[in-house]
């Protein structure tokens, strides 16, 4: 049971070399201390130029990935890469600047105990202008059991005179989301007060000139670099002296090289005797094989084309090559609108246009499903630059099962069917077997109608509280817990490193509680205007743009401008 093992493309930029990587590294372990020294205010102002200067490296960025990723100029898909990269890097800046006004620990709108004692902690909409561009979205934080709402621990202990002398934090970028490397230095910079160190992903090396212009004012103080190469230099720096700690994005496989080797005989004896290779903390994504969770209930005919047009989204966004996108769509087998439903998701997958497939072996993973499951349903046109939109119906839900335990990292969503009619038989069901059977804990996805809700308040509670995952996205895509920034982004707590699953530990969490256990994220049944992640929104580039302008300084007044972009899509 894993994530793919990705193969490694050609270079998009020319590698750093070994010795020009030391020096590099040599220079921010030289810095480690003055990172530590760096007062609030400094901090502060040091983020705020980041803003500027991402902003002015945005187009430029957009358009390279865009071109990467085969979208065209002038597409509105383009506005995934706006999305997926700026946007989210300057909303992430933006409030981390906040959290540091408030010492680290920024007042959340509401803190409550659950009846079964667990701390929750609401983080969105924190003001007007979320609510008004997030209309009925409700955004939490679960803390772990038994433990408190406890936020901004290093800056408590600096407050008490318990400085550390600091260290240098290797991050090991993803190849598929602009966004994700940038915003996991930034993690480490400000929650856990180390220097950075990213070295790109080869398939997207080409943002790492795009990621230094943005951080530029961090990388001139020596507090952020880059450096670009393949494995060879990923395993020389994460074992090498100077290198702190390790946070990696990407597959298990790789990580596992990385922890415990890559001969299998060494590999077994480590594990059975607790003795990894890499003895530094490494914090890790590592993926997920991701479940929709489709409660039964009386959804209407224009539902059931809302919901159709959102799991299509939940598939399509960035040609599938997403740790969150839908990969396994659990319904309830006596649910009277079973058959609509996937009749019109096959409707809606089918109308959106195909998407390169760009990541590396997306072919040979599409091969290996296709092999296992003769019946599965391609959806368009295969080619050599194209894995068309693909159902595979009839999936047993059943433990070891090919599509539950394999993360196909491509266009395919599996239909596994629960024995169960109402929403309660299903949930009490389909929970337990997702968390136990379905591989990966990082996030997934629930769509219940509101009239269910509120006659099975009770069950679908329960079912959120009892689901492992690390974000839960209720109504909505996870994407979104991603792209929030103040949610808590990361696996379910709990799984040792030789069981690494999705991973250990989390990014985000601009709140900076000490303790997060999972974020769940509430939305309408029908959100309006036509969500920015849904695959047939007309208008996402430009909402895209005017989001990342408006996300570096939000006010009500800028407010029309992104509204209006959003209501032509």
């Amino acid at each position: 049971m894993a994530s793919p093992k990705f193969p490694e493309p050609p270079p998009s930029i020319a590698p750093t070399s070994i010795e020009e990587a030391e020096r590099i590294l040599e220079r921010l372990y030289e810095r480690r201390s003055a990172w530590v020294a760096c007062d609030i205010p400094r901090r502060i102002e040091l983020l705020e130029r980041c803003i500027q200067n991402t902003l002015e490296a945005a187009k430029h960025w957009v358009e390279a990935a865009a071109s990467a990723k085969g979208i065209s100029t002038g597409d509105p898909r383009a506005g995934e890469e706006w999305l997926g990269g700026p946007m989210t890097v300057v909303r992430n800046l933006r409030l981390l600047i906040e959290s540091l006004r408030a010492d680290g620990a920024p007042k959340p709108p509401k803190v409550w105990t659950r009846s079964d004692g667990q701390v929750v902690a609401q983080v969105f909409p924190a003001n007007t202008i979320d609510s008004a561009l997030f209309g009925g979205f409700v955004g939490e934080v679960w803390m772990e059991p038994g433990k408190s709402a406890s936020q901004g621990r290093l800056y408590r202990e600096k407050r008490a005179g318990n400085v550390s002398e600091g260290g240098v934090a290797l991050v090991l970028g993803a190849g598929n989301v602009a966004s994700i490397g940038p915003m996991d230095a930034l993690y480490k910079l400000i929650v856990d007060d180390e220097v950075v160190l990213v070295k790109t992903n080869p398939v997207n090396a080409y943002l790492g000139p795009f990621w230094e212009e943005a951080f530029e004012p961090l990388r001139r103080e020596g507090f952020f670099a880059v450096v670009h190469g393949g494995a060879e230099l990923g395993a020389h720096l994460v074992h090498h002296e100077r290198v702190h700690s390790v946070h990696i994005t990407g597959s298990d496989r790789t990580h596992d090289a990385i922890v415990w080797g890559t001969d299998p005989e060494e590999v077994e004896r480590r594990k059975a005797e607790n003795d990894p290779l890499l003895t530094k903390e490494i914090t890790s994504e590592l993926g997920c094989v991701t479940p929709v969770f489709v409660v039964p209930g009386p959804w209407s005919e224009s539902d059931i084309e809302f919901q159709a047009r959102h799991v299509a989204g939940m598939v399509a966004n960035n040609g599938s090559f997403n740790c969150n996108a839908a990969k396994v769509l659990l319904l309830a087998r006596g649910w009277p609108q079973k058959d609509a439903f996937l009749a019109a998701l096959r409707r809606r997958l089918q109308s959106l246009p195909p998407r390169k497939a760009y990541y590396p072996g997306a072919q040979e993973r599409y091969d290996a499903f296709v092999e296992q499951y003769p019946q599965a349903d391609p959806l368009g046109e295969r080619t050599e630059q194209i894995v068309p939109w693909t159902l595979i119906p009839d999936v047993k839900p059943e433990e070891g099962e090919y599509a539950l335990t394999n993360e196909a990292f491509c266009g395919v969503l599996a239909l596994v069917e629960i024995d169960a009619t109402d929403a309660p038989d299903y949930l009490e069901k389909a929970v337990p077997f997702a968390n136990d059977h379905i591989w990966g804990t990082l996030s997934c996805m629930m769509l219940v109608h509101p009239s269910t809700e509120k006659q099975f308040g009770e069950a679908v509670d329960a079912a959120v509280a009892n689901l492992r995952y690390g974000g839960i996205g209720v109504n909505v895509w996870a994407g979104v817990i991603y792209g929030l920034v103040v949610t808590t982004w990361g696996a379910f707590p709990g799984h040792p490193l030789e069981d690494i699953r999705s991973g250990r530990g989390v990014v985000h969490n601009t709140y900076l509680f000490d303790h997060p256990q999972k974020s769940v994220l509430r939305a309408p049944f029908r959100i309006r205007p036509t969500p920015a992640w849904f695959g047939d929104h007309r208008n996402q580039e430009e909402l895209g743009r005017r989001l990342t302008a408006f996300e570096a300084n939000p006010s009500l007044l800028r407010l029309p401008k992104v509204v209006a972009a959003a209501l032509r899509g």
